[in-house]
């Protein structure tokens, strides 16, 4: 099937599994000491503080009480992108992890993103595990790492038909010629 005139876009669909957080630092002061209330905030746009645009895909994990350090998940979620997202080399999934506080609202402990080549490489339907070490808020290593699984499972078009995937690439190859094999006679 062809995309025509129409200017439709081919829908994929990235299918992330938020499976777990190790090595999480608690940032409460000796104070104020509080456990960790992890969650993650899923975006494919760049979170911005003074971000109030609606129309952005943004998803988030239930809040972990119970893992403290090392929380589990396994929230899944199928966050839709378009044909352009994979066009763009610095497209990526971003990932901000917070502790929920009862008085101050959400702290960020960390961030990473996943980048488009960790998502478009391998065949359509294969489940990726990833571990990504956390980022502070400056871009500096921070402690912990994120565990996801991710999957880029399918391609339609706008109007719900089946569109595969390999067709959206372009192929370039070598043309061979294929000469019939000649055995040996068995003279020796």
């Amino acid at each position: 099937m062809l995309l025509g005139s129409s200017h439709q876009q081919p829908q994929f669909i990235i299918e992330i599994t938020i499976l777990s957080a190790e090595g999480l630092k608690n940032t409460s002061s000796a104070l104020f000491s509080h456990r960790l209330r992890p969650f993650v905030t899923i975006s494919t746009v760049l979170p911005a503080p003074s971000d109030r645009d609606n129309n952005r895909h943004s998803y988030q994990t239930r809040v972990d009480d119970s893992g403290g350090v090392n929380p589990t998940w396994g929230d899944k979620f199928r966050v839709p992108v378009d044909s352009t997202f994979f066009a763009n080399r610095y497209s990526c999934i971003y990932l901000q992890l917070y502790t929920k506080r009862l008085i101050s609202g959400k702290t960020l402990l960390g961030w990473c993103h996943i980048p488009v080549s960790d998502i478009g490489v391998p065949p359509a339907g294969s489940l990726q595990h990833r571990s990504y070490r956390l980022r502070a808020r400056d871009g500096s290593r921070g402690p912990g790492t994120l565990n996801v699984s991710v999957k880029l499972e399918s391609a339609t078009l706008l109007g719900g038909n089946g569109f595969p995937l390999d067709t959206c690439q372009t192929v370039i190859g070598v043309p061979l010629t294929v000469w019939p094999h000649v055995g040996k006679t068995a003279e020796n």
